[in-house]
């Protein structure tokens, strides 16, 4: 937005309604060209997990290190993969869409979202979208941070459904000696469990590749909730109080440290990841109205989001 323009609003009180020009062609080229790595990623962990599944058997590394030579042995496998890729893909462009458009929604200008490709487990680093002027409220704070997560969780919901349901149980799942990786069950999926797969363990399900897709979706969602810094949960907790917001970004990475030391070494990463937001300036609200009875009623809902992703251990 026109700085001009938002200094007028902040002299005279009013926030005045400015059209928004869209992403340049090359910031949608570049987004695009993102997305379609990412898809080739997605594509190679979906056929892995596709495989497993087919064969009763959990992820392993050596599997997934075998997937990887699809790419000029026979392109054409990878095929497999589409029903993970393609649920993991549009779960994290509703998370991105949701934050885009709560932008538009507040006259903020950000860019189209970007895929982050990567050659791991679950072939993406996730998606992110650049705000490119300030936010200028506590209430466009609060729904930019809320918009993605919650957007995201919704949609990622029907694909953990359909994944349950079409689980196989494989007693002792993760025990047979070829697997090495053993995925946490967050609350959401114990609970998905006992009503669609009453009789089974939930440790003893192997979810179908759209389920893992879910479960990716979910522990995405869990890390971008974490209440501290610029992160979607650091916003929201921000909107509500900005003292509780600094006192739990400090805190926060020195519980990662412990969840680390205890649980999973992932958590270390994160913690120092959370330590160095804190060197970054946050920006400045000039609209201090507090948050409305519909808003506070969506951060308690954000809050029972976070308590049905989070994993202390996700992945061992």
């Amino acid at each position: 937005m026109d700085p001009s323009a938002w200094s007028a609003a902040r002299g005279s009180g009013t926030y005045y309604e400015v059209a928004l020009p869209h992403p340049s062609t090359q910031s949608l080229v570049l987004a695009v060209g993102l997305f379609l790595l990412t898809l080739i990623t997605s594509l190679i962990a979906g056929t892995h997990f596709a495989a497993a599944y087919a064969h009763n058997q959990a992820a392993s590394w050596d599997a997934l290190f075998q997937t990887f030579r699809l790419l000029y042995r026979n392109p054409a496998a990878l095929l497999a993969g589409l029903p993970f890729a393609v649920t993991l893909l549009i779960i994290l462009l509703a998370h991105e869409l949701g934050h885009y458009f709560a932008c538009r929604h507040h006259h903020i200008r950000a860019s189209y979202p970007f895929f982050i490709p990567a050659p791991t487990l679950i072939g993406t680093f996730g998606a992110f979208i650049l705000i490119r002027s300030p936010i200028r409220s506590l209430r466009a704070l609060f729904d930019v941070g809320a918009s993605g997560p919650l957007v995201g969780f919704v949609v990622a919901l029907p694909a953990l459904a359909y994944g349950v349901l079409h689980a196989k149980v494989v007693p002792a799942l993760g025990n047979d000696g070829n697997a090495d990786l053993v995925f946490g069950v967050p609350l959401v999926l114990h609970l998905f469990s006992a009503v669609l797969q009453p009789n089974a363990p939930v440790t003893d399900l192997l979810l179908h590749p759209v389920g893992r897709a879910a479960w990716v979706g979910l522990f995405a969602t869990a890390l971008n909730l974490l209440p501290v810094g610029q992160l979607d949960g650091g916003h929201i907790v921000r909107s509500f109080n900005r003292r509780v917001h600094r006192i739990v970004s400090l805190l926060l990475p020195l519980i990662l440290v412990l969840l680390g030391a205890f649980q999973w070494n992932g958590w270390l990463l994160w913690a120092g990841i959370l330590f160095g937001l804190r060197f970054f300036r946050l920006p400045p609200i000039y609209d201090l109205t507090p948050l409305d009875p519909n808003r506070r009623w969506l951060a308690f809902l954000a809050l029972v989001v976070f308590v049905l992703c989070f994993m202390p251990n996700p992945l061992s």
